[in-house]
């Protein structure tokens, strides 16, 4: 029989392969501060919940006993599955660019960046619902619009774009990233117009169309008593100068086969505001974390837990969002229009990270988490680590009945 432990060569993973401090360890440390000067949102509460709580014992969990040599494993368990989670992304995230796959055209594409003015960021935390709408609505009909014109492609793009709402250092930034194809089906679907490949329309086109739009959308909004501003003259005289600045926008064309365009955008559909493997050290000066160029940023605890709050979302806001030949409508329609009239490419629109005997992106978007960690690690969940035979029993571990707050993660 074997020992009750994961064997040498287990393909378990390593306890050690986790980041020495994570999120969890931060708002176990600095939430009773941060509550004691701030007053949490329902919303708030409720993350702050799930990331302190997520893989511990309050959220329940079980171990794998192994039928045939009589493995037990150690407890696993469960998951809080909450959005802003750093550790939950992965498998969605998986499952979601091979949905996106399935839909991609044979093409090449443009990466478009729609910022919000520094000046619009206070009415935004103020009003992020209805601000995140709008600048969801204003981007896209900027894209759509100029795709439309008769001047310039003369038919409809697919447009698919993803709120961010931070920089490297957890400023409040809000902005979306956009994918758009580089061509567009004219209205009756009988001919593709294509881009040329390294421009598809004037930044400052698209920023005075993009200002117009949402200037005109705010102003709008708070005449229908949408949007809660201070001061209604101190607001109009906001929008009036920023009618007078220029807006830019970013656009340039990612790197990369039609395939590669999807792995891109899905850098940025799931991330999270900050990972834990950005988290240096946690401890009198406050929270040390690093940045993508490397540069390592020093907070107090409290201030940490602010700018990370802020860029919690919603109740059920969409941050990712289709539009055009992309959206769910036209789906079986238009865009398999378009993908008649595309020439096919070479390109293998299958992930490098997808062994090739797994090629159909179908496995991914119906599988099961264990199945998607099989897919893309190699890693079987479902085979005991010591004999390798499928004869694992999943048993439960008993719940908790009441934490006040989640225990601290195992060494």
């Amino acid at each position: 029989m074997c020992n009750h432990s994961p064997c040498a060569g287990s393909t378990e993973p390593a306890q050690g392969s986790r980041p020495s401090l994570e999120l969890a360890d931060v708002i176990r440390a600095y939430r009773a501060a941060y509550e004691q000067q701030h007053t949490l949102t329902p919303t708030e509460g409720a993350v702050l919940d799930a990331v302190e709580r997520c893989r511990t014992a309050a959220l329940g969990g079980h171990v794998n006993v192994c039928l045939r040599c009589g493995f037990v494993s150690e407890p696993s368990y469960n998951s809080c599955h909450d959005r802003h989670c750093p550790k939950c992304p992965a498998v969605a995230q998986a499952k979601w660019i091979a949905g996106r796959l399935q839909r991609v055209l044979p093409t090449h594409y443009f990466h478009v960046v729609f910022t919000l003015p520094a000046q619009l960021r206070g009415l935004a935390r103020a009003n992020p619902q209805v601000v995140y709408d709008l600048l969801f609505r204003c981007a896209s009909e900027t894209l759509l619009d100029l795709g439309q014109d008769p001047a310039r492609l003369g038919g409809e793009l697919g447009v698919t774009l993803v709120l961010h709402t931070w920089t490297q250092k957890l400023v409040f930034h809000p902005h979306v990233h956009g994918i758009v194809t580089g061509g567009a089906l004219s209205p009756d679907g009988s001919r593709w117009q294509s881009a040329r490949p390294g421009f598809l329309f004037p930044v400052h086109v698209l920023g005075k169309l993009f200002r117009g739009k949402l200037l005109d959308a705010l102003r709008r909004a708070q005449l229908r008593g949408k949007l809660r501003v201070h001061d209604s003259a101190r607001f109009a005289a906001l929008l009036a100068g920023l009618y007078r600045k220029r807006w830019c926008i970013y656009c340039k064309r990612p790197f990369g086969g039609a395939d590669q365009v999807i792995q891109y955008l899905g850098q940025y559909t799931h991330r999270v505001a900050i990972s834990n493997h950005r988290l240096v050290a946690l401890d009198e000066r406050g929270v040390t974390f690093r940045t993508k160029t490397g540069e390592l940023v020093t907070l107090d605890g409290v201030t940490f837990l602010g700018r990370w709050l802020g860029h919690i979302l919603p109740p059920r806001f969409r941050k990712i969002r289709h539009y055009g030949l992309l959206s769910p409508r036209h789906a079986t329609t238009r865009l398999e229009l378009a993908r008649q009239l595309l020439p096919p490419t070479s390109d293998s629109a299958v992930p490098d990270t997808i062994p090739p005997e797994e090629s159909s992106t179908s496995n991914l978007c119906t599988a099961k988490w264990r199945e998607v960690i099989r897919i893309l690690t190699g890693i079987d969940f479902n085979a005991c680590p010591c004999c390798g035979a499928h004869q694992l029993e999943r048993r439960p571990l008993p719940r908790p009945l009441t934490i006040a707050r989640a225990p601290p993660r195992a060494a």
